[in-house]
């Protein structure tokens, strides 16, 4: 199948999901070579996240994994459709499918059957709802007003940052936290404006293990 892409052409190609059974889509992400090559060789569906820039394996923190029961490719070599069977849901909201809004008529049509707090890191579904907030219509949301309001953001997070050095400095570990919690929320509601995933500091931070402050700092 490889050698009827042109990867160089196309490094990262949309590939649907679709369950084998109902013929349902359930979501669309991306694969490049070798998440296509993990796919056929280990049976469950792999993929390319732009916003972590990592291969990925479907369910590999929800547990809710994807089995290959077919690969198809369209008539232009450019687009893949999986046949899967799903474990558990598709999309990381709790719902079946990540198509589960109309935006005919505003409604929606699916309903979420898990409950994300407890399948992902609360700083995952933080994460996944500062994204959703941009691209609603709230206009009684913290985090919307932020997001379009750049300026507002970049000092909020200068002033949490100070709250925070004031308490580790001279107050109480509840409030430590307290200040921790706000400075972390603002942080990634500017990750979200950039749209970086968190999973990519984590990265960064695995990356630094082994390694003395005093060296990464000079090596930058």
């Amino acid at each position: 199948m490889d050698n009827k892409i042109d990867w160089s052409k196309t490094p990262l190609l949309p590939a649907i999901a679709q369950d084998a059974t109902s013929g349902d889509v359930l979501m669309l992400a991306y694969m490049n070579q070798e998440a296509l090559e993990l796919t056929l060789q280990s049976g469950f569906a792999h993929y390319f996240s732009r916003s972590r820039q990592r291969i990925w394996k479907k369910g590999e923190s929800s547990g809710h994994t994807q089995e290959i029961t077919d690969i198809l490719i369209d008539c232009d070599n450019d687009t893949i459709l999986l046949k899967i069977n799903q474990e558990g849901v598709a999309c990381h909201t709790g719902a079946k499918s990540c198509f589960f809004r109309s935006i005919k008529d505003n409604r929606r049509v699916l309903e979420q059957e898990i409950d994300t707090e407890k399948v992902y890191s609360v700083i995952d579904t933080l994460y996944h709802t500062i994204l959703e907030r941009k691209s609603d219509n709230s206009q009684k949301s913290w985090t919307k007003k932020l997001l379009n309001n750049k300026e507002l953001l970049l000092s909020k997070i200068e002033e949490e940052a100070k709250e925070l050095c004031m308490a580790i400095n001279e107050e109480s570990d509840n409030q430590v936290i307290y200040e921790a919690a706000d400075l972390l929320y603002h942080s990634l509601v500017g990750l979200g404006l950039r749209d970086i995933s968190p999973d990519r500091v984590k990265q960064e931070l695995t990356r630094r293990f082994g390694v003395s402050g005093i060296e990464e700092k000079e090596s930058r």
